[in-house]
């Protein structure tokens, strides 16, 4: 009876924790560059309980799906996708570097390269601006080029390059603001074998069809949790019947 009362009490929590984490994940379905959350139920004994069966059932964030999406062509100048493994690094609000697959950048009015959110993408020597100019274009290694404003268009001039990295997948944390991070706080060394495609995006990894079955399934085991709680109160009533007679 205590195992049971104590089983479906936390698993009917943890359901519905689960289940915030798969809306989130069909809500960024169309998110450029998004991670599928992935989490799983574990059980974790009660400290300090004065029965040993107490135990309660914890929902843990085991990580991230890290599988690639899809490409997309989008033909924009600064849309940019990275192809295969590696991160662009970007300043996050606090002044933290940290890393995103969305590559949907933009200029701000001072011609600072900035994420669709309005981060400052950083380069080798840190934030990157843009100088007035035409015909920008993002090479395979992450160099940015461009014809600046009032010369001749007989070639690019090369004034930055993104920086790319590729920290392994068990140091990276994912942030409250979506972006992934380096477990310890470093920054992480900018890797020159990380490639990207200008003027293509990356779509979002999450898997609709997936994440709707497992909707169901979750919906299915918060309802068996709370037939289990309503089968331990029946008993209980049962057994104060049977005392209440002795």
């Amino acid at each position: 009876m205590d195992r049971l009362i104590y089983t479906a009490m936390t698993g009917a929590k943890h359901v519905l924790e689960q289940q915030a984490t798969t809306s989130n994940n069909l809500a960024n379905a169309t998110t450029t560059g998004f991670r599928a959350q992935i989490d799983q139920f574990r059980a974790v004994p009660v400290r300090g309980a004065i029965l040993a069966t107490r135990a309660f059932v914890v929902d843990s964030t085991t990580g991230s799906d890290f599988r690639g999406g899809a490409i997309q062509q989008t033909g924009r100048e600064l849309d940019v996708a990275v192809q295969g493994d590696g991160w662009i690094s970007v300043q996050a609000a606090d002044g933290s570097e940290a890393y995103t697959r969305n590559g949907s950048l933009k200029l701000d009015e001072n011609g600072v390269l900035q994420t669709g959110s309005g981060l400052t993408v950083v380069g080798d020597g840190g934030p990157l601006s843009i100088p007035p100019g035409r015909n920008i274009a993002v090479a395979k290694d992450g160099t940015i080029s461009l014809v600046p404003d009032g010369s001749a268009a007989s070639g690019l001039t090369a004034i930055g390059r993104l920086k790319l990295v590729n920290p392994p997948e068990a140091d990276l944390v994912r942030g409250d603001d979506g972006l992934f991070r380096q477990k310890d706080g470093k920054p992480a060394s900018a890797d020159l074998n990380v490639t990207v495609i200008g003027g293509a995006l990356e779509a979002s990894n999450v898997n609709v069809v997936d994440e709707m079955v497992n909707m169901i399934s979750l919906s299915r085991q918060f309802d068996m949790q709370m037939k289990l709680l309503e089968h331990a109160q029946n008993n209980d009533g049962k057994a104060m019947q049977l005392l209440s007679m002795n």
